[in-house]
């Protein structure tokens, strides 16, 4: 015989009538979408959201909620992805010119390329985002995704932050393209860049402000991507465009937050909707140059 048993996430500790899938970084109480504070590492609770003054007051403590883990640093599809990118990397370095020069099989047969895809290479749509040029490209993608990738994995849960992370890629890919085509493309910066844009998201719907911390971060690396060459700047502006449109596919289009739940039918329509255009324009682009 077996048996079921329900369980209910933790609820906020200022407002004992909402579930939430959060919690704060810095003492692990769970939090509501409107109590939370995007930190540069985590989320914070209204407590510890600003800086410290006087002696730190320790906490009441949490009853958590069966089988619910809260408190946390843990990002385990964030830990997960940069395992499969280091990976990657150090298999193409292997089978290339060594670790500051990936090539070999796999990254040949990986790699984004427009008449490689018009022949019908479609995975290199997918692939290209896990390959890496050079050893400082991977530290500072994988740096990036770390330090950015673990608080929106918290706040829009698992399903939901790996959802955005493919189609954010998809629509760098897509956006790699269409700025040229005739370029070879490889690296995880157009999810990294949706990433950035959910984050974007995320601190409006918080905060009611868009000139919060991602977009420093957003404006800081749009210059940087115009300002040096051999950076593809058409793959991160697909990637930040996907990324604010999925996570806005999940809050409703601004009728409800993005906060971690279901992801729901809204969600499903939006991740399809963003990642079949995506396709559909990288093909738009590159008809002709099989």
């Amino acid at each position: 015989m077996s048996t079921t048993t329900e369980t209910h996430l933790p609820t906020c500790y200022r407002h004992p009538d909402r579930e939430t899938g959060l919690s704060c970084s810095e003492c692990g109480r769970p939090i509501c979408t409107e109590c939370m504070s995007p930190a540069p590492v985590g989320l914070r609770c209204p407590d510890h959201a600003g800086p410290r003054r006087g002696p730190r007051i320790k906490p009441r403590p949490v009853v958590r909620a069966p089988g619910t883990a809260f408190g946390t640093t843990d990002a385990p599809i964030t830990k997960a992805l940069i395992a499969i990118n280091v990976t990657v990397y150090l298999i193409t370095a292997v089978q290339g010119a060594g670790i500051n020069s990936p090539g070999g099989s796999l990254y040949l047969k990986s790699v984004l390329y427009g008449p490689f895809v018009a022949q019908g290479d479609w995975w290199r749509l997918v692939t290209s985002m896990f390959l890496h040029g050079f050893l400082l490209h991977i530290a500072f993608n994988m740096y990036a995704l770390w330090v950015i990738g673990r608080p929106v994995e918290q706040y829009l849960g698992r399903t939901r932050y790996l959802g955005l992370y493919f189609v954010s890629g998809l629509a760098g890919a897509a956006g790699a393209l269409i700025q040229s085509p005739l370029t070879p493309v490889v690296g995880a910066s157009g999810a990294i860049f949706g990433i950035l844009g959910a984050m974007l998201i995320i601190e409006w719907q918080a905060t009611g402000r868009l000139g919060g911390q991602a977009m420093t971060l957003i404006v800081i690396n749009l210059v940087f991507s115009f300002t040096f060459s051999g950076i593809s700047w058409g793959g991160h502006i697909g990637g930040l465009i996907g990324g604010i449109l999925v996570t806005l596919a999940y809050a409703h289009w601004g009728r409800g937050q993005a906060a971690h739940g279901r992801l729901g039918l809204g969600g499903v329509l939006g991740l399809a909707i963003v990642g079949a255009a995506s396709v559909a324009l990288a093909y738009w682009k590159v008809r002709g140059l099989a």
